[in-house]
């Protein structure tokens, strides 16, 4: 695996790579990596030539700092799982390099209606930080292929918006790949390693909340069970940001199901201080 920390040096490497016919699949993250972000090298190891991660902890997408400061590093072990999953490029750029003019908006990206639904209230800011430093890496790495994990459903959307506003959606062609989770359920995250033991056994009530909406949803009202999930996780002791059922597609909330449109379950909730998130495909 070759390391860059220059992006001038980076972009070059893979120009020069594809000038020669080789597809690159890119990866994107901020580190503490677990087997869900190893599957999505995996992945991207089998569609492509070349494999590409970076692990940059972005500031511009922490509407809290105190997240910021939180976010674990454990920056040894990434790289030797990255070596062990067959990663051939990682990309390690300091604030200074993804942000040479300073931490700024380079421009408002128009998300429309994504940025107004579900993370949107709650975390103000966070999807136009996404998109700055998304759009850097794109920019940068201009892959073929770029890997995502459903876990961060919203934020997917997001990013397939992002890759139109940049007219590179007929370029670079969004992977999004399953959700990967721990034998209890619980969708693997970095945030996983703040929980405390106690919060790490209440944890999975998300997921199993989320399978009893797959489960028991009928066409016709569903404001009930959306309800009851709200109150289910309330009980074991979360501080629910959201637990909703939205258009697939869109994301646009659904009150009344005609028992075919495509949805989805999205749960945002807090065991004490970590945010955790999880959704689910219900049809």
């Amino acid at each position: 695996m070759i390391l860059f920390k220059k992006a001038e040096d980076l972009y070059n490497y893979i120009a020069d790579q594809q000038k020669k016919g080789k597809k690159a699949g890119f990866v994107p993250t901020m580190g503490a990596l677990h087997e869900g972000h190893l599957s999505l090298i995996r992945q991207a190891g089998l569609e492509n030539d070349l494999t590409v991660c970076s692990i940059f902890v972005n500031p511009t997408q922490f509407n809290d700092p105190a997240d910021f400061d939180k976010y674990p590093i454990t920056l040894e072990k990434d790289i030797a799982m990255l070596t062990g999953a067959g990663c051939h490029l990682l990309f390690l750029p300091s604030v200074a390099e993804m942000y040479p003019d300073g931490i700024k908006a380079r421009m408002h990206y128009d998300l429309g209606f994504l940025e107004t639904r579900l993370e949107g209230p709650f975390r103000p800011g966070h999807f136009q930080g996404v998109c700055m430093v998304v759009h850097r890496l794109l920019e940068i790495v201009h892959p073929d292929n770029l890997y995502l994990g459903q876990k961060d459903f919203q934020q997917c959307m997001v990013i397939t918006r992002l890759t139109e506003i940049m007219g590179i959606n007929d370029k670079t062609t969004i992977r999004i790949c399953p959700t990967l989770r721990e034998s209890d359920g619980l969708a693997m995250s970095s945030r996983n390693m703040r929980l405390s033991g106690q919060e790490r056994q209440t944890a999975p009530v998300i997921y199993r909340t989320l399978l009893y909406i797959k489960n028991n949803i009928q066409p016709g009202d569903i404001t009930g069970l959306q309800q009851k999930a709200v109150t289910d996780l309330e009980l074991a002791g979360f501080r629910v940001d959201y637990a909703d059922i939205a258009d697939a597609n869109t994301l646009a909330p659904v009150t009344n199901w005609d028992g075919r449109q495509p949805l989805v379950a999205l749960v945002a909730a807090f065991l004490n201080e970590v945010r955790l998130i999880d959704n689910l495909l219900l049809s």
